[in-house]
Order: structure tokens, then C-alpha cells, then sequence
């Protein structure tokens, strides 16, 4: 399916309204269905689907390796695209039980307690120990902005990207969705066998309690943003041993948890 479309508009400049042709991203409804049975349903951009189902499937604990995921195929539907995922045993029992822990009598007003407990799950500390210069987060966050090419195009799109200390901005995912961009970017590089704690997660948003649960169940100890993080954000990362960085403009960003991963000089070591 095609990623975006041309929609006719008016374009008001300088006190005159004129005829206009803008590009629109595309946004259609996903579902992923494991073992036949459908999980979830995204609004998403309908590209790189299979790295979106992979991605999801492990930042979502529903596969603890790759290697649970033995087959991907995309099926496009009337009103959206099905993503059928087959996963091996392991993770097929894991999801049963995750399922069945949900599930309750209608009108129960205990129902949403394990949706809750998955929303705020217990999360791994991650072991990562790359590190960034200072000058790095500005040269990651420019350079997956020239890499967007989709957004380029249509302004509307957000984008995950992974920064190696050496080898700059190496891969990158777009999507309607922010959590949808990161899981792409966590399912292309599971799916390559790139391990993401070499590196440094960019996000082009704002950061949430979900993109550091994603981080970290990649095993990325860094994750550098263009906008500011909520507070459970800086609270589930510092609980993660991850290297929060955020409102990253130019070459000034904050710094706001396990400031040992980034490389640079205080105001002691100018004074």
C-alpha cells in the first residue's frame, strides 16, 4: 500500500487564498493476529510491516527472543491489513495466559487490573554500558532529520532512529505513530541481528512511559529526544538504568537520568 497520497487544499499567503496540492501520510488500521487470533489493532503507516509486528511483539513481551517468531505475513483486507504472526510454543503459552489473566465476567469492575499491571510492568534494568560524546546527540538528532523521508514529504510523521557512536545515524523507521516508529526500528534490527545496546535510540517526539518500556526491552541503554519527557518517563527510565536525553534543539540538550553514558565537559571543568 502506498505510504502517502496528494490532497487538493487552499493555501492562504499574504492575505490571498490560492490553489494548493499537499501530500498527506497515509494512516490505515493494522491488526496483528498471533496463531490466527488478533492482538491489537494500530493506526499505522503501511510500511515495513513486518519490522512493526516483530518490534511490537518483543517490546510487548509477547516473544522474549527473535527466535519465537517464526513466520510473518502481511495480508491486506477491505478495511485495513492483517499482520499474521505465527509464534513458536513458548510464546504462544505466554500470550494464553496473558490473555486469560485479562479476560473477566461483563460489567466487572475488576477487569482492567491486569491491563493496568501491564501498562506499569516491571521492567529489566539495562546492562549497556555504550557511551556518547556530548556532540553526538546533536549530530544524531540532525542527521535522522535529513533522513526522513517521508516526513520530508508530508510534515506528519514521526521517526525512530538508532545512532552508533561510530558509524552515525544506521537505520531508521517512520509512522503516524511514535510507539509504532520505535517498534519498526526494534523489529528491523532484531529481525538484521543488530544488537540496539551498541547504540542510542532518537525519537523526533515527546517521550513517554511506553517508548522507554520499548528501549529498554530492546536492551538500548540511550534514548535521546527532540521534545521533552513526561515525568513517569524520567522516573521509569532512571528505574531502567537508562540514559535519558531530551529536548534535544541544536547542539543544547537535558540530561535528565544516568548522565554517565554522555561524554562532556561541567561548568567545573571550565571555570
Amino acid at each position: 500500500m502506498k505510504t502517502h497520497s496528494t490532497s487538493s487544499a487552499a493555501s492562504y499567503r499574504d492575505g490571498l487564498f490560492s490553489p494548493s496540492a499537499l501530500k498527506l501520510a497515509e494512516e490505515v488500521p493494522v491488526a496483528i493476529s498471533y496463531n490466527g487470533s488478533t492482538h491489537a489493532v494500530l493506526m499505522a503507516t503501511p510500511s515495513d510491516l513486518e519490522d512493526l509486528a516483530a518490534g511490537f511483539s518483543l517490546s510487548e513481551d509477547i516473544a522474549a527472543v527473535p527466535d519465537e517468531i517464526e513466520d510473518i505475513a502481511i495480508v491486506e483486507v477491505d478495511k485495513g491489513i492483517d499482520v499474521q504472526v505465527r509464534l513458536a510454543t513458548d510464546a504462544t503459552e505466554r500470550l494464553r495466559e496473558r490473555r486469560r489473566s485479562i479476560a473477566g465476567p461483563v460489567g466487572c469492575g475488576l477487569c482492567g487490573i491486569e491491563s493496568l499491571d501491564v501498562a506499569m510492568r516491571e521492567i529489566r534494568p539495562v546492562s549497556a554500558e555504550t557511551r556518547l560524546k556530548a556532540e553526538d546527540v546533536g549530530d544524531a538528532v540532525r542527521a535522522m532529520g535529513k533522513a526522513q523521508a517521508l516526513n520530508q514529504q508530508t510534515r506528519s510523521v514521526h521517526a525512530a532512529g538508532w545512532f552508533h557512536p561510530e558509524k552515525g545515524l544506521t537505520a531508521i523507521r517512520e509512522d503516524v505513530g511514535r510507539h509504532n516508529a520505535l517498534d519498526k526500528l526494534i523489529g528491523s534490527m532484531s529481525l538484521s541481528g543488530t544488537p540496539a545496546s551498541g547504540g542510542a535510540v532518537v525519537m523526533s517526539s515527546r517521550l513517554s512511559i511506553e517508548l522507554i518500556q520499548k528501549t529498554a526491552a530492546a536492551g538500548c541503554g540511550i534514548i535521546i529526544a527532540v521534545s521533552a519527557p513526561t515525568a513517569l518517563a524520567v522516573s521509569e527510565a532512571n528505574s531502567a538504568n537508562i540514559t535519558l536525553v531530551a529536548c534535544a534543539r541544536g547542539d543544547s540538550f537535558e540530561l535528565f537520568t544516568h548522565p554517565h553514558r554522555i561524554i562532556g565537559r561541567t561548568l567545573q571543568d571550565v571555570a
